[in-house]
């Protein structure tokens, strides 16, 4: 595995076409994206406003867990910031929504859910992994060496 590039957040119509799903939810569409995307409602760290951003799911646990998500673009990417200061957020998922904690996990867990997910979805492992400026050859270690470096949270239910 070997970085690509910097990662930074899209601007400009780039950033309307990631923030596009948003109003799926806001139609109380969400459930068309199943349960492979959640929206995340979280609390601006500096204004306290609410904010939204339409997240991945790299794993899901009815049962005790919650969700295991992705920041995609880095520690700077400003939902993961603003969970880093205020973790008690909301999330939308199909037609639940429910409040949840969240969690940073340590680069060995995170690592272990990557390649987790690169086993049941190993192509779209791969095309997140370069999104994210990781160039994957498709083994396990490749994809435990990228996941090591995502920042991946866990978002507990309440």
């Amino acid at each position: 595995m070997r970085e690509t590039k910097a990662v930074v957040p899209p601007t400009g119509i780039r950033r309307r076409l990631f923030r596009s799903p948003i109003r799926l939810y806001r139609w109380h569409l969400g459930f068309l994206l199943g349960r492979h995307f959640l929206l995340l409602e979280h609390r601006g760290r500096k204004t306290r406003k609410p904010r939204y951003v339409v997240l991945e799911v790299v794993n899901y646990d009815d049962t005790r867990d919650g969700f295991v998500v992705a920041a995609g673009f880095g520690a700077t990417s400003d939902w993961y910031r603003n969970l880093r200061a205020d973790p008690h957020v909301r999330v939308e998922s199909r037609r639940e929504r429910a409040g949840v904690t969240a969690e940073f996990l340590k680069p060995e867990e995170g690592a272990r859910f990557f390649v987790h997910y690169a086993d049941k979805h190993r192509r779209i492992a791969t095309r997140l992994s370069a999104a994210m400026g990781f160039e994957v050859d498709g083994s396990d270690s490749d994809f435990r060496e990228a996941g090591s470096r995502i920042r991946f949270v866990r978002l507990r239910r309440v």
